[in-house]
């Protein structure tokens, strides 16, 4: 589904017309609490950069929400080593020295602020870093193509997350918001499957998915 399908959709559905500005609302919003609701592939993103000897602050991307992993790289050897989430407390009382003879090689970082981690202990040299990371894509709303997963791939859960946005702003009566809601939620359990259970999971650890036959004895 392409955003003028979608547009058409939710104007069809709700007998109304809207301004851009409005659905467009409707959509970013349906989109977010869905990227809010489940763990998918399209959320992750990864960047690689980094940090300089003697300094103990790492730049986040502009769009960086949450972390999944954050890993130094020795240049000489091309070891990773993952660090350890913790909070700013613990990394400035773990390594309350800032001498250069305490520097070493990062075990620790923690959120300083919106735009930056503080890492424990200080770098001792140069080393590159890696990220995996948790955003919001680009919004169906403004992509060129007009295009996006949730709209190639689940769009049944996108529409009706944006109808229940555009209801909600027409303040339709309980009884309908209440069809839509069970719509919506109907959608979002094949989402959760994909992105809470298939993606979580591999056959060859976890074997195969399996349903329960109801009424079968199980082996003699």
């Amino acid at each position: 589904m392409t955003y003028a399908e979608l547009v058409a959709q939710i104007e069809s559905y709700t007998e109304n017309s809207y301004s851009t500005v409005d659905v467009n609302t409707f959509i970013t919003q349906a989109e977010n609490r869905i990227f809010n609701s489940v763990n998918l592939p399209d959320l992750r993103a990864n960047d690689t950069g980094t940090i300089s000897a003697a300094n103990k602050y790492l730049n986040v991307p502009v769009d960086w929400l949450a972390t999944y992993s954050l890993a130094v790289i020795d240049n000489a050897t091309n070891e990773y080593t993952y660090l350890l989430n913790k909070d700013v407390n613990f990394i400035r009382e773990s390594f309350p020295d800032t001498d250069v003879a305490h520097y070493g090689k990062p075990q620790y970082y923690a959120v300083f602020n919106d735009d930056t981690f503080i890492l424990g202990p200080t770098p001792d040299i140069n080393y590159g870093t890696e990220l995996h990371y948790f955003y919001y894509p680009e919004s169906i709303t403004t992509a060129a193509t007009g295009q996006s997963w949730l709209g190639d791939n689940y769009f049944t859960a996108l529409l009706y997350g944006s109808l229940l946005e555009a209801n909600t702003y027409l303040m339709t009566d309980a009884e309908k918001m209440g069809m839509l809601d069970k719509r919506y939620n109907d959608a979002m359990v094949e989402l959760l499957d994909l992105g809470n259970g298939k993606n979580t999971r591999d056959a060859y650890r976890s074997g195969q998915s399996r349903i329960p036959v109801k009424g079968s004895r199980g082996p003699a």
